[in-house]
C-alpha cells in the first residue's frame, strides 16, 4: 500500500470558553496542537475533554475565544471545507439500518465530493485502504448492525480515515475495544503520524496507553488544562492526585514508557 504524506496543518485553540447557556463546560483553553504529532487529552469525567475536542473539530462554537486552522477562526469556515482537513471520530454513533461496512466507509469521502461528481478512482482507493489499515476489508460487505461493538468501531474509525483528513480528533477511540485491537487501533495511530504525516488529538481513560503513545499529554481538571507536557511531565503523582484524585505508582522501568498503576484514592487509607 502507498502512502501519501500530509502537509501540516497548525490547530489551535485560543482561550477558548464553551458552554450550555449559563453552564461554562471549558473555561479559556488555550494548546497550540504539535503537527505530525499525537496528542492525548486525559481527565476525570466531566473534566470537559469531549467538549473540547468537539471545539477544536468545528462541532462546538466557542462562547469565548476561537479554534483556529491554519490561522483562519475556523467559525468562518465552511463544514466541507473543515471535513477535509479535520476526521472528528466521537464517543457514540448510530449507523443506517442494513448499511453495509464498505457503504459506512464510503460515506467518508462524502466531504471531497459534490452530489453530481460521480464516484471516482481516488474514492475507491481512500476506501480501500481506510479498509484495510482498520483490518475490516473481510467484513466490509457484511451489514454494520451485525457487527460486535469492537467491529463497529473500526467501522466507524475507517470511515474516518476514508476522509483523508490532516488532522484525526478521536474521542475515546478504544471504547468497546478488547485490548488486543486497542493496541491495533493506537498503533495504526502512531503509523499514520509516521508515515502519513497526520495529526492526531487523542482522548483516552487509559493512563499507561496515553503515556506510550503520546508525545504531548495535556490534562483536564474542572475544564481547565491543569497540565500538559510530556507523558513523564505530565504522569507524576502530584498531578495524578490533584486531576484524578489518586494515589499512583509510575514506573518507568520499561521499554514502551510509563507504566501508571493506580493504588488509592486520596484520603483513603485503604490500599
Amino acid at each position: 500500500m502507498t502512502t501519501q504524506t500530509s502537509p501540516p496543518i497548525g490547530l489551535a485553540a485560543e482561550a477558548v470558553s464553551v458552554g450550555y447557556g449559563s453552564t461554562v463546560i471549558v473555561n479559556a483553553v488555550s494548546l497550540a496542537i504539535r503537527p505530525r504529532e499525537v496528542t492525548t487529552i486525559v481527565g476525570p469525567n466531566g473534566s470537559g475533554k469531549s467538549t473540547f475536542v468537539r471545539a477544536l473539530a468545528g462541532l462546538a462554537a466557542p462562547q469565548a475565544g476561537r479554534v483556529v486552522l491554519d490561522g483562519r477562526d475556523l467559525v468562518t469556515q465552511r463544514p466541507r471545507e473543515t471535513a477535509r482537513r479535520i476526521g472528528f471520530l466521537p464517543q457514540s454513533l448510530i449507523a443506517p439500518e442494513h448499511i453495509t461496512v464498505r457503504e459506512l466507509v464510503g460515506h467518508g469521502r462524502d466531504p471531497h465530493r459534490r452530489w453530481f461528481k460521480a464516484w471516482s478512482a481516488d474514492d475507491s482507493v481512500a476506501v480501500d485502504s481506510a479498509l484495510e489499515l482498520t483490518d475490516m476489508t473481510g467484513l466490509a460487505d457484511h451489514p454494520v448492525d451485525e457487527l460486535s461493538g469492537g467491529q463497529r468501531q473500526r467501522a466507524w474509525i475507517a470511515l474516518t480515515l476514508a476522509q483523508t483528513p490532516g488532522i484525526l480528533i478521536l474521542d475515546e477511540p478504544t471504547t468497546y475495544l478488547d485490548i488486543a485491537h486497542q493496541l491495533d487501533t493506537l498503533e495504526l495511530v502512531s503509523t499514520l503520524v509516521r508515515e502519513r504525516g497526520t495529526t492526531v488529538v487523542l482522548v483516552l481513560h487509559d493512563l499507561t496507553m496515553a503515556a506510550r503513545y503520546s508525545d504531548t499529554v495535556v490534562a483536564m481538571h474542572e475544564g481547565r488544562v491543569a497540565a500538559q507536557g510530556s507523558p513523564r511531565d505530565v504522569f507524576t503523582p502530584e498531578t495524578l492526585a490533584r486531576v484524578f484524585d489518586i494515589r499512583a505508582r509510575i514506573d518507568d522501568s520499561v521499554e514502551e514508557g510509563l507504566v501508571v498503576v493506580p493504588t488509592r484514592r486520596v484520603g483513603n487509607s485503604a490500599g
